[in-house]
C-alpha cells in the first residue's frame, strides 16, 4: 500500500538562490530546522549530491526529547528540486518555483503512521514557516 502523500507550501520574499542556499546549507539548516520555539537545531550536514546524505538533529532545548534526521537524495536540479528517501524508506521532495520576484517552496512527503496526518502536516508546515521567517529577516 503506497503512504499518503502530504503537501505543505510557503511563498517566500527572496531569489530563487537565496533559497536554495538557506535551504540547503547547514550553517543556515541550523536556524530555521525546528517546529517550535522550544526546539533547535544544535548541528547539520548535508551532502548534496545523488546518494550524498543529509543529516540534522532536531531537539528540544530542555533536553527532554530529540532525535536525527536522516535522508539520502535519490534526484537533484540544482536551484530547482531534489528527492530524498528517509531512513525508513519513505520519500520527499522539494521544488523551488519563481514566482514574480519570491520563490514558491513546495514540499511533498510520505506520511508515516505513527502520528495523525494532521500533526504530521502542522509539523512540516511549522518547519517551512520558519524557513520563511528566517530567510525573510537575514
Amino acid at each position: 500500500m503506497k503512504p499518503n502523500q502530504i503537501t505543505v507550501q510557503s511563498t517566500i520574499s527572496a531569489d530563487n538562490k537565496k533559497v536554495w542556499d538557506y535551504y540547503t546549507q547547514p550553517e543556515h539548516i541550523i536556524h530555521w530546522n525546528f517546529a517550535a520555539d522550544d526546539w533547535q537545531c544544535p548541528w547539520a550536514k548535508n551532502d548534496l549530491r545523488v546518494g550524498g546524505k543529509y543529516s540534522a538533529r532536531m531537539e528540544a532545548k530542555d533536553g527532554s526529547f530529540g532525535f536525527e534526521f536522516e535522508a539520502t537524495y535519490d534526484n537533484i536540479v540544482d536551484q530547482k528540486s531534489f528527492t530524498y528517501t528517509m531512513e525508513d524508506g519513505r520519500k520527499a521532495s522539494v521544488a523551488l518555483e519563481t514566482v514574480g520576484n519570491k520563490t514558491e517552496v513546495t514540499v511533498k512527503f510520505d506520511a508515516e503512521d505513527q502520528n495523525p496526518i494532521e500533526m504530521q502536516q502542522g509539523g512540516w508546515q511549522a518547519i517551512l514557516d520558519n524557513f520563511k521567517k528566517y530567510v525573510e529577516s537575514h
